[in-house]
């Protein structure tokens, strides 16, 4: 094996393991906010790592040079940390609980003066 292929191999093994930590991330942290932030991190690490080694294997094997496969990793990088905190405020805003553990809710607070300021201004 080359050196090349000894590269591939361990971006595409590290993605894999990635993928199980996001998979596992889903099943054992306590709320949405938890599994969100495991996901989110685990599940774009995972598929940078896995597209890097496809496109190392297509441009050194086969001597194409693939740009849909830059073109993913930039969409990539950019969609899923905005889906992560829509899908996050979205969950906050419907008062979906969060986990006994939680110590402190930040923005409590920050919620509460807006309905505060909405109750004030339809009256």
């Amino acid at each position: 094996m080359s050196v090349i292929e000894w590269v591939i191999s361990i971006l595409v093994v590290i993605g894999g393991i990635f993928s199980i930590i996001a998979a596992l991330g889903i099943l054992r942290l306590p709320d949405v906010y938890s599994r969100l932030h495991a996901t989110g991190k685990s599940s774009v690490t995972a598929s940078l790592l896995i597209l890097i080694a496809t496109f190392i294997y297509f441009q050194y094997e086969h001597g194409l040079f693939l740009g849909k496969i830059l073109l993913g990793i930039i969409l990539i990088v950019i969609t899923v940390p905005i889906a992560v905190f829509i899908i996050a405020r979205s969950s906050y805003r419907l008062n979906s609980p969060l986990s006994d553990k939680t110590i402190r809710d930040e923005l409590k607070p920050y919620y509460e003066e807006l309905k505060e300021r909405d109750k004030k201004e339809s009256t």
